[in-house]
């Protein structure tokens, strides 16, 4: 047998352990917020040591946790060296959304049927700490010469930003990768994701009896006056075209609307929450220059109306690079091989922790065995699930890149690149 076809058949002798390893994880909550990640951290940690890895727990201070709006964050490592390589980090996230709506399927029964496995965070990412678990355990399964390392990276803070997650360790000096996989998609490579600004738009009016409106200023009306200059430019943006494939356009989306205290009340106060996304081709500072004034403005238009705002958020934008060349090309052979199908690589509306390593110019690549499309997957909506066949399918393809960076057969040029 071939070395390809011997991590293949690992792959399918543990198989069942592995989908057993992602219904344990996803049947722990990590609905962010409230972001009370630790304990789902423990358990991660605690079957990582039953398959003999040894896993360093990076708990993140209580302060720096509520300050970014959760509970508790432990980040695990798993760090495997072997001769002098390249070191490639496989980064996935365990903090999800919370339930919500609409769900069919208990939301953290991790239910199997007919090979969809349902649960929040079975596709968005949870799935990934089972794909890159199992290919890291196939890799060394083989008993070959390995080169480089593997740091595998299990982080909690996705949902919030990556601040502390992956920017955390990196800030430390706790992991430094010559390339990345992060968690992703198995039948396409990612290569490049939108930025994301997001705002809190308090609007501020006076509370008064809505028998004698005139006493008051209606800080509803004020919002209403935003929105609708928001919803303008949201359908100016629609003739902005990116030219990354699978990215289309900037937009805008008002995810939440707080206020008033009672219906016989003049509101006094309508909070928004807002999102921005921004194509590669974005300034982001210019993005946040151009919204800010276009709120202001829009709320200076209504009389007695003042408007506060606060920086929620601001995620860069991934830009396609030609430094991940080499690792997109084997992601998307092995694919091809496995999905029996090309596997293209392109563009997602998505922000990801990508960009942090990115960042550091860290060339990387988004595979997984995540959703086919996140709509596919109801990522984020009721009954949320993992098709079992992909991960299986990612557990393979990543495997065998691995096996090509690391493994003893790899290009000299290739080793050459490791610390």
């Amino acid at each position: 047998m071939s070395a390809y076809e011997r991590l293949d058949a690992w792959v399918e002798a543990n198989f069942e352990a592995e989908v057993e390893f992602l219904r344990a994880l996803v049947r722990v909550s990590t609905a962010t917020p409230p972001g009370d990640n630790a304990p789902n951290a423990a358990l991660a940690a605690e079957l990582l040591e039953g398959f003999g890895l040894a896993v360093e727990r990076h708990e993140v201070s209580g302060d720096e946790v509520r300050r970014q709006g959760m509970e508790s964050i432990t980040n695990l490592i798993v760090r495997r060296r072997y001769a002098v390589g390249p070191i490639v980090a496989l980064n996935a996230h365990g903090d999800a959304v919370p339930a919500g709506e609409g769900w069919t399927h208990d939301p953290y029964g991790a239910e199997i049927v007919d090979d969809r496995l349902y649960g929040r965070g079975a596709a968005v990412n949870k799935s990934d700490f089972a794909t890159f678990t199992f290919a890291l355990r196939a890799l060394e399964s083989l008993g070959a010469t390995l080169h480089g390392g593997i740091d595998l990276l299990l982080t909690y803070d996705e949902e919030f930003g990556g601040e502390l997650g992956p920017e955390w360790l990196l800030a430390r000096g706790l992991t430094r990768p010559d390339l990345l996989i992060a968690a992703g998609m198995s039948h396409q490579v990612v290569t490049a994701h939108n930025g994301c600004l997001q705002l809190e738009v308090s609007v501020i009016g006076r509370q008064a009896h809505a028998a004698i409106p005139d006493t008051g200023v209606d800080a509803l009306r004020g919002a209403n006056a935003i929105l609708t200059a928001l919803y303008q430019r949201n359908d100016e943006y629609q003739k902005i075209t990116s030219k990354v494939v699978g990215i289309h356009h900037p937009y805008i989306n008002i995810g939440r609307i707080d206020g008033g205290v009672n219906t016989n009340v003049v509101p006094g106060r309508v909070v928004l929450k807002l999102d921005r996304r921004m194509i590669p081709e974005e300034d982001p500072t210019a993005v946040e220059v151009e919204m800010r004034k276009l709120i202001e403005d829009a709320a200076h238009s209504v009389p007695g109306v003042a408007v506060a705002l606060r920086r929620l958020l601001l995620d860069q934008q991934w830009r396609p690079t030609a430094a991940n060349g080499a690792l997109v090309a084997l992601l998307q052979r092995h694919g091809e091989v496995v999905l029996g199908e090309p596997i293209p690589a392109l563009g997602t509306p998505l922000y990801t922790d990508v960009r942090l390593f990115a960042a550091r110019g860290i060339p990387a690549a988004i595979y997984g065995a995540g959703p086919r499309g996140v709509a596919d997957s109801n990522a984020k909506r009721g009954d949320e699930h993992l098709v079992l066949s992909d991960l299986k399918a990612a557990t393979r393809v990543v495997a065998r890149t691995l096996y090509d960076l690391l493994g003893p057969d790899a290009r000299p040029e290739v080793r050459a690149s490791g610390r």
